[in-house]
């Protein structure tokens, strides 16, 4: 490659090995399927070179969200809809996130709260 980034499961496993046979071989992890957050980062730097800033956030959060497990994530997801939470509520889990060196998260959460709260749809 050509200074780019390998393309790359979660579990460090390149791209290239992820094949059907693979599977029916029964080598490949869950690990093996999930992307990894570098591969984010690279999509997050073309949308970004390509005018679509907004793109490019979301895809940095999915970076961020590769680090917590999948019962977090869909906890968070919960969380988020509206009537689910307080703004309190909202605000703990940034603050959580943002301890745990996720802050585009942290940052959405708290957002989230301030918007739920002025727009009633807070818990």
């Amino acid at each position: 490659m050509t200074g780019e980034p390998a393309v790359r499961a979660l579990s460090g496993r390149p791209v290239g090995e992820l094949t059907l046979e693979a599977v029916r071989r029964g080598e490949l992890s869950v690990s093996d399927l999930r992307i990894h957050p570098e591969t984010l980062e690279a999509q997050a730097a073309v949308a970004a070179a390509h005018a679509n800033p907004q793109l490019a956030e979301n895809l940095r959060r999915a970076a961020e969200l590769t680090r917590l497990p999948d019962e977090e994530v869909l906890a968070i997801y919960e969380a988020l809809r509206p009537g689910r939470s307080t703004p309190e509520r909202l605000h703990e889990l940034a603050a959580g996130l943002a301890g745990r060196g996720l802050p585009r998260c942290a940052a959405l959460l708290a957002g989230a709260a301030e918007v739920y709260a002025r727009r009633g749809l807070s818990a």
